[in-house]
This record gives C-alpha cells, structure tokens and sequence, in this order.
C-alpha cells in the first residue's frame, strides 16, 4: 500500500494522530528532504529509513518505490510541508500505483491553498487552484489572460521575493479592482491576512516588501449580469473610437467604466476590429 500523508505547513501541532501512526507503521518513508522529514519524525521519537524522493529524481525513483510495494512493502510518501502532489511531488508516483494495481490512500491534514481560502473572506464556495504561475513572462501573461473570465475564486502560490511584481501582472490581466488577500505565513507565529483590491496590493507589497511563505486569493470575474454588461464594452469602444478618440484612449476609459483590465479590454477590441476587417464589414 501506498499511504500520501499530509504534514505541517508551519505549525507542528497541525500533524494529526492517524499520521503519525501511519508514519510509525511503514516500512519505508519516501520524502522530499531527509534532514527535514529526520527532524519531524525525532520530535515524536519515530526513526524510519527515509528515501529523497523530489522534483530532480523522482522520475527516476518511482519505478524503485513501485518495485518495492509490490514486493510487500508498506510506504508512506511526504513532502516537506502539506500534501504531496499539490504543487509538490506525489503525481507520478500516485499515478504509477494505480497502474500497477497498488491501493492508494490519503492520510489527509494541512494544505496551505485551503487554510488560506477559509480565511480570505473570498466566495468559497467554487474555487480555482492555480498554483505557481509559468516561470517565464510570456507564458505567465498567456496564464493570467486567460483566466481573466473565470468566475470562480483563484488560488495562487508565489515566491515573496516575485510577490509585489506577480500582483501587478495580475492586476494589469484581471483588473485593478479586482478584490484579493495575501496569505503570509498561514499556520506560523508571524501568520498575516492582507485584504485589498489587486491594485492596492501591488502598490503596497512593492512599497514594503516582505518574508515568507505566500498564497494569493483573487475573487473570480463578475456574475453572467455583469458579464452581459461587460461584453457590451466593446460598442462603448466603438463609440468613442467614433468620437476620435485613439484605441489606446478608449481603452482606458471602459477598463475604468467596467473594472477590467486594459489590455484585456484593448485586445478583444482589436480582435474585434480584425474580424470587421476581415468580414468587409
């Protein structure tokens, strides 16, 4: 058997009693950093062979780990703080027992996407996890506009050293006035929630940068009411392209009447222009 098990994300205390029992009973822990996992099973006075199993090898590793469960092995995978697979790695491993016939199952605990959703003050309801964006800055632009219609609340991971950077992207995609919280730290002594609109939030993480773990909790686009309202901001472009105003201008003026982005509302009205073109129209 194959057991996923959620630890930490900060606060010790979180482990729950059926993972440490399960971490006591395995024959083999497979976890993302040795030194780290070493220390969280000495606090409770467990000693299990550990294996590294991580980004770099762990394609490599999960034939070995898959070999020695169907030999009769119990294992248990970890990373180093919540659940494994989520934006951490577990994926192809969980995915490999399955193939092979191997029970899978998950000894659930702290994931630091939900702890900082409850406490957002965001719809909870329907959400989105998004994870890192793309590293690179093109496929990061591609990522955020298209997820500029999506209605539900998004979750975001973020390096701290990127944060003041990645909320102004998100804002120049999704809209100033879009309304999000910054999760620092979520489960630590030093554990903050910051509500704002993404506009604000930009301005103040570049203004005072910070430490620490992040999460990014951002409201989804407005309801189909407002969306009908917002697909009707292409003719207020056209009106004011009418009135001599330049796209650029234009632009400017719905992003602010509508709450979107301007680039977004710039490109669906060239889009729109091309396809006039195109049509004769």
């Amino acid at each position: 058997m194959l057991f996923v098990v959620s630890t930490p994300i900060g606060n010790p205390d979180d482990i729950s009693a059926r993972a440490l029992k399960v971490l006591g009973d395995v024959d083999l822990i497979a976890c993302e950093d040795t030194r780290r996992t070493g220390r969280l099973l000495a606090a409770y006075g467990l000693k299990k062979p550990l294996l590294s199993y991580f980004e770099h090898n762990e394609e490599r590793r999960t034939p070995e780990l898959i070999e020695r469960i169907t030999r009769g092995e119990r294992i248990a995978l970890v990373t180093d703080a919540g659940t494994p697979s989520i934006s951490d790695p577990g994926f192809r491993l969980v995915r490999a027992a399955l193939s092979a016939g191997i029970r899978v199952t998950a000894i659930p605990g702290p994931t630091a996407a939900i702890a900082a959703l409850s406490i957002s003050g965001l719809p909870t309801n329907r959400f989105a996890f998004e994870g890192f964006l793309p590293a690179k800055a093109e496929a990061r632009r591609k990522s955020l506009d298209s997820l500029a219609s999506e209605p539900r609340t998004m979750i975001f991971f973020e390096a701290a050293r990127r944060l003041a950077a990645t909320l102004g992207e998100m804002a120049s995609a999704l809209g100033s006035s879009r309304n999000a919280a910054v999760v620092r730290e979520v489960t630590k002594t030093w554990e903050e929630t910051i509500r704002g609109t993404l506009g604000e939030l930009a301005r103040r993480f570049h203004e005072n940068p910070v430490l620490g773990e992040i999460t990014i909790v951002i409201e989804g686009a407005p309801d189909s009411a407002a969306s009908a309202g917002v697909r009707a901001a292409s003719i207020t472009v056209d009106s004011l392209l009418e009135e001599g105003l330049s796209l650029k201008q234009a632009s400017a003026i719905v992003s602010k009447l509508t709450g979107r982005s301007r680039r977004q509302v710039y490109q669906e009205a060239v889009k729109s222009r091309d396809a006039r073109e195109q049509s004769g129209c």
